[in-house]
């Protein structure tokens, strides 16, 4: 992959998990990444793995051939103001910004500057995100290098831009969701026995398996339910139970009104 120089603004949640997935996968050298961000203790956790780390976004961008802008959507057109200056169409214009398209970044940003629209999930710090990607129509000559670059951090697919929206909540809240299915059956596990460690382990790695068995065979989930549901098991009363108690209901609630709560604002 080429040696690009690569800035990050903004190293929360989510910058600060791509710069330690870009650092665990060895695609880039802590020499060849900086950042910016308000807030000392961030900046000097940064700085400690050998990032070059600035409070001022111009200084940290100003050399650099890739810009990543992970920022609250309130701060987007500021932090794009403070960065015109030195945006041109060598420079990869990345956003992990939720909620702001391709078109209104092209208007603050500029219609001839190259622009990806970026979403990840924060396992991208541990190289197993899934990494949804839009782009405008200047991007072509840097899409390989893009995909490439997310691609050492876990699986990336290309989707239309309309798309962004839906693999927001799905993919990104969705880390959200599928802890929460984790707490509650730890939850169950301690009433029935194990300590909290235990019962953390046992359903992490239990979840672990299962979506490996969907990565790795391609089969739709209930083809592997159907090899653990024996008739009058206990597993198959499980799930029933769950389901007269509105689970998959629940879940396809939850992430429908996340989804509208995207497209109202």
């Amino acid at each position: 992959m080429e040696n690009k120089k690569i800035a990050i603004i903004g190293v929360g949640n989510m910058g600060g998990a791509i710069a330690l997935g870009l650092l665990k996968s060895g695609s880039v050298e802590a020499s060849n990444i900086s950042v910016s961000d308000r807030k000392e203790a961030t900046l000097k956790k940064m700085s400690d793995l050998g990032i070059d780390a600035y409070d001022n976004n111009i200084d940290a961008a100003k050399d650099a051939d890739v810009i990543i802008v992970a920022v609250k959507p309130y701060h987007i057109e500021g932090v794009i103001n403070t960065l015109k200056p030195i945006l041109s169409p060598e420079k990869i214009f990345i956003s992990i910004v939720a909620g702001v398209g391709i078109d209104e970044l092209g208007e603050m940003a500029g219609n001839n500057i190259p622009i990806f629209r970026v979403m990840p999930n924060t396992a991208i710090a541990l190289q197993e995100s899934l990494t949804c990607i839009s782009a405008n129509g200047n991007t072509e000559p840097y899409r390989e290098y893009v995909v490439e670059l997310f691609d050492k951090l876990g699986k990336t697919i290309e989707i239309p831009e309309e798309l962004m929206a839906a693999a927001t909540v799905l993919s990104s809240c969705g880390i959200a969701y599928a802890l929460r299915y984790i707490r509650a059956a730890m939850q169950g596990g301690i009433e029935i026995g194990f300590s909290a460690e235990m019962a953390q382990l046992i359903t992490a790695q239990t979840v672990k398996g299962a979506t490996e068995l969907l990565l790795q065979s391609g089969h739709h989930p209930e083809r592997e339910i159907d090899k653990v549901t024996t008739p009058m098991g206990v597993t198959i009363t499980g799930l029933n139970e769950m389901e007269h108690k509105g689970f998959s209901s629940s879940l396809i609630q939850g992430v429908l009104a996340s989804y509208k709560k995207i497209k109202d604002n």
